[in-house]
């Protein structure tokens, strides 16, 4: 069974079907909303209810908050941890990032898009582009 980094975003509605039919599968799955440590996801309403509207500077000092390296180690760990990337469409650029620097460590990386998106060329990059969750499955 594969140890799965499921990388997505908080908008997205299809990422809790996924880490659930994942496990069910046997698979060990990180689920960046309820990380195993039991203090719940990173959000940087945690760090200041008003982050959205930062200035570039209040965003570069948020980064070195207690609650945003909290929040990077247990995602990075779990990154160092997994074998195989899954990034479920659609989300952000942390997920795009998470499945960037995965698939440059050498480990298997799938593009699930579970509804139509945007065409992306340099999703050639990943080991593989699926639609439905037989071929992700068949992928893992």
């Amino acid at each position: 069974m594969a140890k799965i980094y499921v990388a997505s975003s908080w908008r997205n509605a299809f990422q809790p079907e996924v880490v659930l039919r994942l496990r069910a599968e046997g698979h060990e799955v990180y689920d960046f909303r309820n990380p195993p440590h039991g203090r719940g996801g990173f959000k940087w309403a945690a760090i200041d209810p008003d982050w959205q509207n930062w200035s570039t500077g209040q965003y570069i000092g948020g980064l070195s908050h207690q609650i945003a390296e909290d929040g990077f180690r247990s995602d990075y760990d779990a990154m160092l941890w997994a074998d195989t990337c899954v990034l479920v469409l659609p989300c952000g650029r942390s997920a795009h990032a998470e499945a960037g620097w995965m698939k440059g460590a050498g480990k298997k990386t799938i593009i699930y898009i579970p509804e139509a998106q945007e065409p992306e060329l340099m999703y050639k990059l990943f080991d593989a582009v699926v639609d439905n969750m037989e071929d992700l499955l068949e992928m893992i």
